[in-house]
């Protein structure tokens, strides 16, 4: 049984003897054992460093009449207001740290890595041809709607001389709002899907949702990022039903109320790879997020030398079998 303990013994006392007998100049060379590099394995990627800011976001005044406005697509340009504003600074937390746990059915929003294959975003006809389809196999797989039908595209710039397709220049949206209020959205999903169509998805036990998929044009978004509120810190009360008025209809969107409780979330530097999805309505109440307020916003200290924000959003309803 002391073969081996005897056997390791000599080879040991062998070894040693050559490496003492060796010149003093070749002793460098020998390095033991337990000198040798280990091999690790590769470091995980360190997360997106924290960079919550500060935003003067535009709430609207509680007012005893309706308010109203005439959009973009009324007046040619910026919107005109005719209800009174007031601006709030609100801290904003970077979401990116929380990006894994983020739901549209909980705070209202996700952010989402998802290149698109179309090149030019610009491109009226590849957005109509193939963008549009993109977005709606993109939502199906990203939500588990059953189908996805996309019915608004529309580009956005704080840049100079942008012209949407005759509609006019398409600045962000400073005004913090939510793009359809519990009258609206099933109204316009009557309009899109048809009225036969929401009552027989309805009926069934189905749920349909309106929701935006915002994604830059160009990046990283240095310039008007969305602020997006956790919808499950804005009351009911504070959402202010307010009329929109187009040239062939008048619509109804929600304005928001400033209250301290409201929590708010950005995702810095966004690139064109990446993609926002936004609840805008929901057919169910069921304590689920249904309206999710948003508004561009300016960074403190933006360097002078930033490119102008370019986006593309496209506006959906989702229909689910639950």
């Amino acid at each position: 049984m002391t073969l081996l303990p005897d056997l390791f013994d000599g080879l040991l006392s062998d070894a040693r003897d050559r490496l003492v007998s060796l010149p003093a100049v070749e002793r460098p060379q020998l390095a033991p054992v337990w000198a040798a590099p280990i091999a690790r394995r590769p470091e995980r990627p360190r997360p997106h460093p924290a960079a919550d800011t500060e935003a003067a976001l535009s709430f609207i005044t509680a007012t005893e009449s309706k308010p109203v406005f005439h959009s973009s697509a009324y007046t040619g340009g910026a919107p005109r207001l005719f209800f009174d504003t007031e601006r709030h600074l609100v801290p904003v937390r970077d979401l990116r740290p929380l990006a894994g746990g983020l739901s549209l059915d909980q705070e209202g929003f996700e952010l989402h890595r998802s290149p698109s294959t179309v090149a030019d975003l610009h491109d009226e006809a590849a957005v109509e041809a193939l963008y549009l389809p993109e977005v709606e196999a993109l939502l199906c797989r990203l939500t588990g709607a059953a189908r996805v039908v996309a019915f608004d595209a529309t580009r956005r710039t704080d840049g100079p001389g942008f012209v949407e397709g005759g509609v006019g220049k398409r600045g962000p949206a400073r005004q913090v709002h939510v793009d359809y209020t519990r009258a609206s959205g099933p109204r316009r999903a009557a309009d899109v899907l048809g009225t036969a169509e929401v009552e027989r998805w309805l009926a069934a036990g189905g749920r349909i949702a309106q929701i935006n998929l915002w994604r830059p044009i160009r990046g990283p978004v240095e310039r008007s990022p969305l602020a997006l509120a956790d919808a499950a810190s804005v009351r009911p009360a504070a959402l202010v039903a307010t009329d929109q008025v187009f040239p062939d209809r008048v619509g109804e969107i929600y304005h928001l109320a400033y209250e301290p409780t409201q929590r708010w979330y950005w995702a810095p530097r966004m690139t064109p790879e990446e993609v926002l999805l936004i609840k805008g309505w929901d057919s169910r109440d069921d304590g689920r997020a249904r309206f999710t307020p948003h508004s561009a916003f300016d960074l403190p200290a933006t360097p002078p030398e930033a490119a102008p924000r370019e986006s593309i959003e496209v506006r959906t309803f989702a229909l689910f079998a639950r």
